[in-house]
């Protein structure tokens, strides 16, 4: 038996990148899977393993379109008949109603249509069972590539995407929260390779706010089969600074913007190419339109929000398909100095007058020095 493994969004690739993402699909599979035997073929990959646990474990790496556990048999008309009834018998009974689904590449001497329709007629009387086109109860693919066919009943759904790292590297914010991890997962699942940061608000909060970002870094570390480079930034001091400002209402963009500068130093660090968020357009105070502009004006590498255009209950239910939502909602204290009325409607000319009494460059590339890098995942701590 073998897994079969489908793409969709690599086939489009020329040539040369194709082939590129298809080696970087294979290493990261090994990397979820260990040691197991991998080929390929033009347009599949092949993982000799006969576990259904493996097949579900492929299919959560990016870049797959789906998989399925498939016996072998021989492309020969005959032997694909013999072959195709046996695999029916044992999954077909006579009060079940079934269809065959074929599917087939390259040169043979009879079409998909033949082979649905001999083996069709075969199972019925072997089976007993009646054959239903539209709505079966069971169904059962076929797909005959050169001299080999595959004969499946299950399609599990893969996670989509590009393969990871194959695309750059970005600094994801990661607080914690139900939206950061899910950002960070999106440009994951996009093929960019992320480094996390989380900016530390100790003594504004107590420690479950840190743990609860360190344990949504690592639920995402087990979608890349390996642990996550993160920095963990002191914040606490240089926040209660901020909150101290004589325009108070400005605190939260002026939270963001210091945010932003030290993730620009930091990725800086480690050649990334942009900042990732979790911000959506309108959810808080700080994510109005006009506070985005200003805060974006703090940095002067590129922005990427994956969220910005969805709602929450959207988010939600992205945060529960990848494994951060649970961690998420666990009981932790936010910073506890946002203003009572925030300013919504922020100008870059209000949020300088506001930190004309601090060093924010200063600042930042303290905070930034003063970072702790852990690798959070699965074989480092």
């Amino acid at each position: 038996m073998v897994i079969i493994v489908r793409y969709s969004e690599i086939g489009l690739k020329s040539k040369p990148v194709r082939m590129e993402m298809e080696r970087a699909l294979i290493a990261h599979l090994k990397r979820v899977l260990g040691e197991v035997k991998i080929t390929r073929e033009w347009g599949r990959i092949f993982i000799h393993s006969d576990s259904r646990e493996d097949a579900v474990k492929a299919s959560r790496v990016f870049g797959v379109a789906s998989t399925s556990l498939a016996e072998v048999a021989s492309a020969d008309f005959d032997e694909l008949m013999k072959a195709g009834v046996e695999y029916a018998l044992r999954r077909i009974s006579r009060d079940d109603t079934f269809a065959l689904r074929v599917r087939r590449e390259g040169k043979h001497a009879y079409r998909s249509i033949d082979v649905a329709r001999e083996l069709g007629r075969r199972i019925v009387e072997a089976t007993g069972a009646k054959v239903d086109l539209k709505a079966p109860e069971k169904e059962i693919f076929i797909e005959i590539r050169g001299d080999r066919a595959y004969l499946f009943d299950e399609v599990i759904p893969g996670v989509g995407g590009l393969p990871y790292a194959t695309q750059g590297k970005v600094l994801a914010l990661v607080s914690g929260g139900i939206d950061s991890p899910v950002a960070a997962w999106l440009m994951m699942r996009r093929g960019a390779e992320v480094v996390a940061l989380f900016m530390d608000p100790t003594p504004l909060v107590d420690e479950r706010t840190p743990r609860r970002a360190v344990d949504s870094i690592k639920a995402l570390s087990t979608w890349v089969g390996e642990p996550i480079k993160t920095y963990l930034v002191p914040y606490g001091d240089v926040l209660i600074q901020l909150l101290k400002v004589e325009d108070y209402r400005m605190g939260c963009v002026l939270c963001k913007r210091m945010m932003y500068r030290v993730a620009e130093k930091v990725a800086q660090r480690e050649k990334a190419l942009a900042l990732v968020t979790g911000e959506s357009l309108g959810q808080v105070a700080s994510q109005t339109l006009a506070n985005l502009a200003s805060i974006s004006r703090a940095a002067t590498m590129p922005v990427l929000r994956p969220l910005i255009g969805m709602d929450k209950d959207e988010i939600i239910s992205l945060a529960k398909k990848i494994g951060t939502y649970e961690i998420s909602i666990r009981p932790a204290n936010c910073c506890l100095g946002p203003p009572l009325k925030p300013v919504t409607k922020a100008t870059v000319e209000r949020a300088e007058k506001a930190e004309a009494g601090l060093d924010v460059d200063a600042l930042a590339e303290e905070m930034a020095s003063k970072a702790k890098v852990v690798w959070l995942g699965e074989n480092k701590t």
